[in-house]
């Protein structure tokens, strides 16, 4: 995949680093020249240049006409915005992600504005802090559709509701799969006859807005 970075500060840089680790075609923009050694240090020669991300001729320079990705990912928000809007109105670009840095600006992150993802850290980061701090023990292992969606891991309490019940007869929360059952360091598959046991590891995807009710269901 042809990938086209806009941005080298901690992110844009990381981000190159970990596509190209995974053999991905990666040109990473930056515009600030004294940021040129940092990334020599970080990235091979030909995976940067040193340029504006607005200015189209940069832009054709670092082969945007073949890339099939574009992350506007500097810290202007109104740089990512017309990067965004240069890469999918003048160069066609079929998937553009752009980052929020001011979450007042999440409004204008839309595809009129040609941005297919949004990446709000400012959101992300607080509805993490805030989940750790509301729900116990449940482990978050992975966040889908830009937090909408978790897969978590939670163990059965002893005093649960659920221990002794087959799956069946469980009420889950709405918009919650069950996806595994670890019992014992063995992985079961979650169907109607299972019973929960007390310390049964449950892997499950719910929604974010669930969370809660998940967890109350598996604890005391």
């Amino acid at each position: 995949m042809n990938v086209v970075i806009v941005g080298g500060g901690k992110i844009g840089a990381y981000l190159a680093q970990l596509l190209l680790a995974e053999k991905h075609q990666v040109k990473l923009i930056e515009l600030r020249s004294e940021e040129q050694s940092r990334l020599a240090n970080d990235l091979p020669g030909d995976a940067f240049i040193i340029g504006s991300g607005t200015d189209p001729s940069v832009l054709e320079a670092a082969g945007i006409r073949k890339a099939q990705v574009v992350a506007a990912v500097t810290g202007s928000d109104e740089i990512n915005l017309v990067v965004a809007s240069l890469a999918r109105f003048e160069f066609m670009i079929p998937r553009i992600i752009g980052r929020v840095n001011n979450p007042k600006n999440t409004w204008l992150y839309t595809p009129e504005m040609g941005i297919d993802v949004a990446i709000n850290q400012a959101d992300l980061m607080a509805h993490l802090i805030a989940e750790e701090m509301s729900l116990g023990d449940m482990m978050t292992l992975l966040k889908l559709r830009k937090g909408q969606y978790s897969l978590i891991e939670e163990k059965v309490h002893p005093n649960s509701a659920v221990v002794g019940k087959a799956l069946r007869d469980v009420a889950l929360p709405a918009e919650c799969v069950l996806t595994a059952i670890i019992r014992k360091g063995d992985l079961i598959v979650p169907h109607g006859d299972v019973v929960f046991q007390a310390a049964d590891e449950v892997i499950a995807l719910v929604h974010a807005s669930k969370l809660k009710n998940m967890a109350d269901l598996l604890r005391r």
